[in-house]
């Protein structure tokens, strides 16, 4: 079971707070979120697995307190990253704030010795990681979805954890709407459009969606999807190199 702790007293040194947000339901996630936290080994060049507990605030972050707390003289800073996992969930690393590249294996952060008399030498702030709907996600009844696959348009390779959006604006007030996902290991995706598309006139008429594949910045792929017509289409987009 998590341990909850105070914020003002358990994360004071804390190198790293974590928000998981729900994309889908539009919420913070308080519950029923797993973590894996790995340290860089750089003789090596690998991540290692750590015994490291996670605590939650009763605000809803995941902190690692006191990680850093080194007492012997010429500490260096240590490179760490969090993994989350989440049922019917897949995260969207890295958190806010960077580009998205599907080669990440989780949130990273480095974590700067500090003791009794000495505080880290850098601060930190929460940061936002986005759990978005997976293959598996038990989407309610009357959801509308798509689904297909992502591959490279060379070898046709299948793509994993590409990132997979659509967006547009509402007829009615003109308000923003953006729905995203990401592939699994076999590049399947299966996303919702839960708002209009661009509606073009018959017969029949139709609801045309744009939807975009990200591997990494410069690897994209896009594809138009007519509903509801093509609805039970698998749908293939193909990641090029811009």
């Amino acid at each position: 079971m998590t341990r909850y702790y105070p914020v003002e007293t358990s994360v004071l040194h804390s190198p790293a707070w974590f928000v998981p947000f729900d994309e889908f339901a539009q919420r913070v996630r308080a519950a029923d979120v797993a973590t894996v936290l790995d340290r860089f080994d750089p003789d090596g060049n690998v991540w290692v697995p750590q015994d490291t507990p996670a605590i939650r605030t009763p605000s809803a972050a995941i902190a690692y307190p006191e990680l850093g707390r080194r007492r012997e003289p010429g500490a260096e800073p240590e490179r760490f990253r969090v993994r989350f996992s989440a049922i019917g969930l897949a995260p969207l690393y890295p958190a806010d704030g960077a580009d998205f590249d599907a080669g990440l294996g989780g949130v990273e952060f480095t974590a700067y010795p500090y003791d009794d008399g000495h505080p880290p030498a850098v601060g930190s702030e929460p940061r936002l990681v986005r759990l978005l709907p997976g293959v598996a996600f038990p989407y309610g009844p009357g959801i509308r979805t798509v689904y297909g696959v992502v591959v490279d348009a060379a070898t046709r390779a299948p793509v994993a954890n590409a990132l997979v959006e659509a967006a547009g604006t509402t007829s009615r007030d003109g308000v923003g709407w953006l729905e995203r996902t990401l592939t699994n290991v076999d590049g399947a995706f299966r996303l919702a459009l839960r708002w209009e598309g661009e509606p073009v006139i018959g017969p029949p008429p139709v609801q045309i969606f744009s939807l975009t594949a990200t591997e990494r910045p410069g690897r994209t792929g896009a594809l138009e999807v007519r509903l509801p017509t093509e609805r039970d289409r698998r749908h293939v987009i193909e990641i090029v190199e811009q």
